[in-house]
């Protein structure tokens, strides 16, 4: 049992599977999010505020569209080193 401890190297690991899945979790969250936003306030407007059918959906596409907007990926900066 104690020999198992001593395989243990610190930094030998491959962690592109734990990156993968971060970012996958990442990329579920952010557009799940406003998924569920886009559809709140087309329903609140609809059924609770009783804007009407088309005034929801118009404000629920116009948050869809400035979400998509703000919320695409962008290319990662490159950091250097510094001097």
């Amino acid at each position: 049992m104690s020999e198992a401890v001593h395989d243990f190297h610190p930094g030998d690991q491959d962690i592109h599977a734990q990156v993968a899945t971060y970012r996958l979790f990442g990329r579920l969250i952010k557009w799940g999010s406003l998924t569920i936003a886009t559809l709140l306030v087309m329903l609140v407007l609809w059924f609770c505020v009783g804007a009407g059918f088309l005034t929801g959906l118009f404000a629920g596409l116009v948050l869809l569209a400035v979400g998509i907007y703000f919320l695409r990926s962008r290319p990662e900066a490159v950091h250097s080193p510094a001097s």
